[in-house]
C-alpha cells in the first residue's frame, strides 16, 4: 500500500476532545510532528477530520 506523511501544522488547543483524540490516535502530539501511515480508508477518515489541523503529502 502507498504511505501517507501526516504533519500537524495547527494546535489542538481550545478544540474539541474528539479531535483531540483523533490527532493522538494518529500519533501526533507536538506541533510540527510528522508520522508516517499505511494510506487505508480508516486513516484517511482519521485525518478528513482534523484536516483543517494538519498537512498530509504522499510518501
Amino acid at each position: 500500500m502507498a504511505k501517507v506523511k501526516v504533519k500537524q501544522v495547527k494546535s489542538g488547543i481550545k478544540k474539541p476532545l474528539r479531535q483531540k483524540k483523533t490527532l493522538e490516535a494518529l500519533g501526533l502530539r507536538k506541533l510540527g510532528q510528522v508520522v508516517e501511515h499505511e494510506n487505508t480508508p480508516s486513516i484517511m477518515g482519521m485525518i478528513a477530520k482534523v484536516n483543517h489541523l494538519v498537512s498530509i503529502e504522499e510518501a
